[in-house]
């Protein structure tokens, strides 16, 4: 667990671990994952080190490390992206104000340790936070002491070099991390070139006050193959032969474009073709002060400026966009007593809003993502403000209690424009608007009680509440996945009851279950439309939630450790009536009750296991190795539960070494070896929701390509050099 409030503060000068106060503090379900779980491992994107906590699953997205991020279930249930959890670095925040967060930027080599927070937590995250939240930690730049220089590479023609430098100096300790990582990809038509530069830097002022920067840029150029139906997954999972259109092999997906780039006759083209990718950009500044006004209160200001710019010709459409956000933040913390019982009172107040217009263009044939006629212009307007408090408060020395409550208004404000070019060979659209201009409100209490029976046993108790509002671009997708009207969504919010205990006998043994209910009104889902590339949102009435969460750390004999992540999840409709027209035209609309249906991309057991042994004396001190194993069971993938995704299970080989040198220039070397995928498993690393149709009355499945293929077997090699 993370330690209060008070411990966090009390003597600290320049650190990271201040946005700890804010991020993670006591009576959250959280786990951290140290760096030690990772370092000695390729790790090229979140999904490397983020199957090291329970609750979390991971899949693969539009992009080499856009990776879809999911704490018990809650991005599973969509498209693209991130969503119904926050993403913050160093206390940061990096989820966008519209909710969507995307893992491009986030290289793992740059971060000291990762704290997963999980379940509803709006009442201190605010918007979006049903699921929990995420704090990235960058390396302190003490830690670092010099400079590191790395480089790792392997199958697929993947390379990537990286370079950390950091220190203390002073009043003064900054970090910074850059990137290249490049590679072919194991898919046709998934080369990827991308750099990241992240920069953390504290300035320690005055005795009272500390100046935080934060800079985060990252550069995307990447191809991108077409999602396959499961028939074309099982004959062609690589998509290999998927060159032209005309004569591709058995299982290639092809998109079809418009001959004159806006009506009239289509060119089925495959994604090389096309000249399908995303070319994106994403720059982050923040800055923080903190003000001691004395030793048990602190006043705290941040801001930050994040813009995302997007160039994304993923289908039959391309998306094309600049979207700048502004996020303001103040909030004090006092630490002391009420009716002398130990106390952490905490009351922030929070702005931000994001304003933009993007097009989406018709992708044409041609090549090199030709771009038609304007489909359709989208301006929005998201603004999120808000009060939060909180209060920690030692009843006994064995009993905390903490309570917690949010309030926010979400404005959505957006104009979308269609353009209709009918069947005229000649560009001439009518041009057909829809507003939308919607309030919200939202409160979130929590509470939440913790017993520390004696130092070996935890007992954790919280009920907690979480909201998520629509984004304005959800408002103008129909189910086929034409522009049109989709204004009436609803806020979805969920209720959670979370039970569990962290049991910790000795320092080679550490054992963490926690169960969870939650109940959802409104649960926003996305599945996959016609339309290549394009999902449209609807709102279940009604659905539950529950599982168990396990995390065990056991070092059980000298150099012997022995970890494992485990979720089971239980998800299912309780009230929704889906109504789907039958094909043909002037179809018949037909209603289907899916209560007690599983909820469709929610995978019911997950399993991260690993045993390793390091050398720790003698002329192979350094030495270690292990063995990791990775389960994810099948899913349905339609509200119907008609089909399933295939499960499957992986094993990773990793063999290491780190010595310190004694030198004049450098302080130590490490290198690794790892075998991913050992039997070469062919498996499903993304399958997104898919609908459901009917004819004759009689329920189907959508053609809707939905899944990307895992990596075959792969081999990475890498090695660190720190300098003095």
């Amino acid at each position: 667990m993370t330690p209060t409030a008070s411990s966090l503060t009390a003597g600290i000068t320049p650190s990271v671990a201040r946005a700890l106060l804010y991020q993670a503090p006591a009576g959250q379900t959280e786990t951290t994952i140290d760096r030690s779980q990772f370092e000695n491992r390729p790790a090229f994107s979140v999904a490397d080190v983020l199957r090291e906590s329970p609750g979390i699953s991971v899949k693969q997205g539009n992009g080499p490390r856009d990776i879809g991020i999911s704490i018990r279930g809650s991005n599973a249930r969509n498209g693209f992206g991130i969503r119904n959890l926050v993403i913050f670095e160093d206390g940061f925040p990096v989820t966008q104000p519209d909710g969507l967060s995307r893992s491009d930027l986030i290289d793992p080599k740059a971060y000291s340790a990762i704290d997963v927070i999980r379940g509803p937590s709006s009442a201190l995250f605010g918007n979006y936070a049903t699921g929990g939240a995420l704090n990235f930690r960058t390396r302190p730049g003490r830690t670092i002491d010099g400079v590191e220089y790395g480089v790792e590479g392997g199958s697929f023609g993947y390379l990537n070099n990286y370079l950390a430098t950091g220190k203390k100096v002073g009043n003064f300790e900054g970090s910074l991390f850059a990137s290249d990582a490049r590679g072919d990809g194991f898919i046709g038509n998934s080369w990827f070139n991308t750099q990241t530069v992240n920069f953390l830097g504290t300035l320690q002022a005055t005795p009272d006050d500390r100046f935080t920067v934060k800079f985060i840029n990252n550069n995307l150029d990447t191809r991108l193959p077409l999602r396959q139906t499961l028939t074309q997954y099982y004959q062609n999972p690589y998509q290999q032969g998927c060159t032209t259109g005309g004569n591709v092999a058995l299982g290639c997906p092809t998109v079809s474009l418009f001959n004159n780039g806006f009506n009239g006759l289509t060119t089925p083209q495959t994604a090389t073709e096309a000249g399908l990718g995303r070319f994106d950009r994403r720059t982050i500044v923040g800055g923080r002060w903190e003000h001691d006004f004395d030793n048990t209160t602190t006043w705290r200001n941040q801001f930050v400026f994040d813009d995302r710019n997007i160039n994304q010709p993923t289908g039959s459409t391309s998306a094309i966009g600049d979207f700048p956000s502004y996020n303001y933040m103040s909030d004090i913390t006092k630490r002391g007593e009420i009716f002398g019982l130990e106390s952490t009172v905490y009351f922030g107040a929070f702005y931000n809003t994001l304003t933009a217009s993007s097009d989406s263009r018709f992708v044409m044939p041609g090549g090199n993502a030709t771009l038609g006629r304007l489909q359709s212009n989208t301006w929005s307007d998201t603004t999120n403000y808000g009060v939060r408090a909180r209060e920690e408060l030692k009843l006994t020395p064995q009993l905390t209690a903490i309570a917690g409550i949010g309030w926010e208004a979400t404005h959505l404000k957006g104009i979308n424009t269609a353009y209709n070019y009918g069947t005229s060979p000649v560009p001439n659209p009518t041009i057909i608007p829809t507003t939308a201009d919607r309030q919200f409100q939202n409160t979130a209490p929590e509470l939440a009680l913790l017993y520390k029976l004696n130092p070996e046993w935890l007992f954790r108790a919280r009920v907690a509440t979480g909201y998520g509002t629509p984004q304005v671009s959800n408002l103008f997708v129909l189910s086929t996945g034409a522009p049109g009207n989709n204004t009436q969504l609803q806020t979805q919010t969920n209720l959670g009851y979370d039970i569990g205990f962290d049991w910790t006998p000795n320092s080679a043994l550490k054992f963490s279950a926690t169960g969870f209910y939650e109940f959802f009104r409104n649960e926003l889902v996305s599945q996959a439309t016609q339309v290549s590339g394009v999902s449209y949102m609807f709102n279940a009435p009604r659905s539950e939630h529950r599982g168990i969460e396990l995390a065990a750390d056991w070092k059980f004999y000298r150099g012997w450790r022995f970890t494992a992540a485990y979720t089971y999840l239980d998800q299912f409709y309780t009230e929704y009536t889906e109504d789907i027209r039958s094909t043909g035209a002037g179809g018949t609309v037909f209603s289907f009750n899916r209560a007690g249906n599983k909820i469709p991309g929610i995978s019911p057991h997950e399993l991260t296991a690993r045993l390793g042994y390091e050398q720790m004396w003698g002329p192979l001190a350094g030495l270690g190795a292990f063995v990791e194993v990775q389960w994810k069971d099948s899913f349905y993938m339609d509200n119907a539960n008609l089909q399933r995704a295939p499960g499957y299970e992986l094993v990773n080989l990793n063999v290491h070494y780190k010595t310190d040198l004694i030198s004049d220039y450098f302080k130590s070397l490490n290198v690794y070896f790892e075998v991913r995928n050992v039997f070469d498993r062919t498996y499903v690393a993304s399958a997104n929701n898919i609908q459901n149709t009917v004819t004759g009355g009689v329920q189907g499945l959508s053609g809707t390509g939905s899944i990307y293929a895992g990596s075959p077997r792969a081999f990475i090699a890498g090695m660190k050099l720190a300098f003095k």
